[in-house]
């Protein structure tokens, strides 16, 4: 018999009378990885906060090693030896990781002061344990992306945490990265630690977990061994479609060019890009992390300057030294990072629709009230944007949602061709779905796209060429109908030349 670490069992939770959670039960087994699965909105993070002391249950009772417990605060969930490594890392960087990793429960010596010496051991003792080639004295500033994830997991292991939670831990990190992650968890896994595992991508949940668990719209679905079921089983559970209709795209082929880009270089990055783009097409921008890809877009949309080469539209070169220039040319982008880049979270998703066009309801002091709210309501309701209505914040949307609203703050400029930025990255399967519709329904009336992605299936499904890009070079041209992920793969490792 598997030993059980955690037990819940039929929670509920409503807010102002609408259930988030309707009677789930949720079992992790000790030393196993166990992937918690559904489209945003489906009840995981309402789960997880019940788990960590955020919320509180409206009913239902949780277990710890088959003892009954009450978590009332974050504190409780501590005590219980329970840690969630949240997406946003929250470190300050201008501290070392041992002065994080302390934070608020500092070492201190018999004269009551802080012992930086003495909590700089205990966590080097933490970091050689994991076989992490780190210094607890390291300025955090200092550090990546994925060392920062790191000191986020050795702070719970401080804590003497037996479940550690990590909710999309991979969503910035390249391949690498990633490996090094899975490696660091398997490690926990040997020290009997207890992993629940959120995450929107598949290939991640089949590489790292024992079991799968699926919750839909607040009810539970499904727990399955993770050898046992595929990608388009999960998915059916998750949204009731399988993998294969996502994607809408019917490939064809165009030949009206109306972006061409020759020679094209930048000082520190680009060497003689040559591409082509054509009159509705959907043009996929495969490669590794840094291969080059987001600085193309910046360089297109006028960000990073232009050191040589041209930019034809329509037939005319045209000098875009700004953002500004790409927009009146008809360019926009919709950038990989959406909080940072993207949107202004503070604000109402009415005010981050019009940003772009103010210029059509506001002249000099005169605000056009009507017209203002006939472009917010447009787009609102265009891409169907899950929200109270166009007032409410837009950083309390979901990942997808916000991801709409970037969209939609574009489509009023209605520009020609849109370039975007990992589309879908750390967005579930329903709101990908809705997003590939998007594509597609402006493919067909004329609008071009360059679609930048690290997800392969999703390069293929929808693209109708894919350029390939390695080292700050494009290396090959396919056809949509002949690229195939190995053959991308093996021009964008550099194993293949034309």
């Amino acid at each position: 018999m598997h030993e059980v670490a955690l037990k819940m069992k039929n929670i509920q939770k409503s807010f102002s009378g609408i259930k988030a959670l309707d009677n789930i039960s949720f079992e992790l087994r000790k030393g196993e990885v166990h992937a918690l699965l559904g489209e945003n909105g489906a009840g995981k993070s309402t789960l997880i906060k019940i788990l960590s002391g955020i919320y509180q249950a409206d009913s239902g009772s949780i277990e710890i090693e088959g003892k009954e417990i009450s978590i009332h605060n974050s504190l409780d969930a501590i005590k219980q030896g329970i840690a969630v490594i949240h997406q946003e890392l929250v470190l300050a960087d201008n501290m070392s990781i041992a002065e994080n990793i302390f934070m608020g429960r500092e070492c201190c010596n018999k004269f009551c002061f802080i012992d930086f010496k003495a909590a700089e051991k205990k966590v080097q003792e933490r970091l050689d344990l994991l076989g992490i080639d780190l210094k607890a004295s390291m300025i955090v500033s200092k550090l990546s992306t994925p060392q920062k994830q790191v000191v986020e997991i050795v702070k719970a292991l401080t804590y003497n945490a037996k479940i550690v939670v990590m909710d999309e831990p991979t969503a910035s990190l390249s391949n690498k990265e990633i490996e090094m992650l899975f490696s660091i968890i398997e490690q926990l896994k040997e020290q009997h630690i207890s992993i629940i595992y959120i995450s929107h991508r598949m290939e991640e949940i089949f590489h790292i977990s024992d079991r799968v668990t699926v919750i839909r719209d607040g009810e539970y679905v499904d727990t399955l061994k993770t050898e046992d079921t595929n990608s388009d089983e999960l998915v059916r559970l998750m949204v009731g479609r399988r993998i294969s209709d996502y994607y809408s795209h019917i490939k064809r082929k165009l030949d009206e060019v109306v972006l061409e880009v020759e020679g094209l270089c930048t000082s520190d990055k680009l060497q003689d890009i040559n591409m082509k783009l054509y009159k509705g097409e959907i043009l996929g921008l495969s490669g590794l992390v840094g291969a080059g890809r987001t600085e193309l877009a910046r360089a297109m949309f006028g960000i990073d300057r232009i050191e040589a080469g041209s930019i034809k539209i329509n037939g005319r070169a045209m000098a875009i030294d700004s953002p500004k220039d790409a927009i009146r040319n008809g360019i926009v982008l919709i950038p990989e990072s959406r909080k940072e880049e993207g949107l202004i979270l503070g604000n109402t998703v009415g005010f981050n629709i019009t940003i772009t066009v103010l210029e059509e309801f506001i002249k000099f002091i005169h605000v056009k009230r009507p017209k203002e709210q006939e472009i917010i309501h447009t787009f609102f309701s265009k891409l169907s944007i899950k929200a109270s209505s166009p007032w409410q914040t837009v950083g309390s949307l979901s990942g997808g949602n916000q991801q709409k609203a970037v969209v939609a703050k574009w489509l009023a400029t209605k520009p020609d061709i849109i370039i975007m930025d990992e589309p879908t990255r750390g967005i579930d399967v329903g709101a990908k779905s809705e997003i590939y519709t998007l594509m597609d329904e402006l493919a067909k009336q004329g609008t071009s796209i360059i679609m930048i992605s690290s997800e392969l299936p999703e390069v293929l499904g929808m693209s109708d060429r894919v350029y390939v890009m390695n080292s700050g070079r494009i290396v090959a041209c396919l056809d949509g109908a002949e690229a195939t992920q190995e053959l991308i793969m093996s021009y964008a490792a550099g194993v293949k030349n034309d």
